[in-house]
């Protein structure tokens, strides 16, 4: 069960991760989504949300292998 709740938790912000990068590439081809009017603001919204789920996954990651005893000596308490 523990590993279903972790899977879920951590789809919503891969998703995220992944608009946000589909939302770049469609803004560096010129495609532009209507509720985004102009290029360049998709591609900031793109790009936050790309950083914002890549930075939760990376997180979530290292918390767990600093759980685990999994990490190199800057990163134990």
């Amino acid at each position: 069960m523990a590993r279903f709740t972790a899977m879920l938790i951590l789809f919503i912000p891969g998703a995220l991760a992944v608009l946000g990068f589909k939302l770049m590439r469609d803004s560096l081809f010129g495609i532009v989504h209507p509720l985004l009017l102009q290029v360049w603001v998709q591609f900031a919204f793109g790009l936050i949300a790309f950083l914002g789920g890549l930075a939760f996954i990376g997180g979530f990651i290292l918390y767990r292998d600093k759980k685990l005893g999994k990490t190199q000596g800057r990163f134990k308490k």
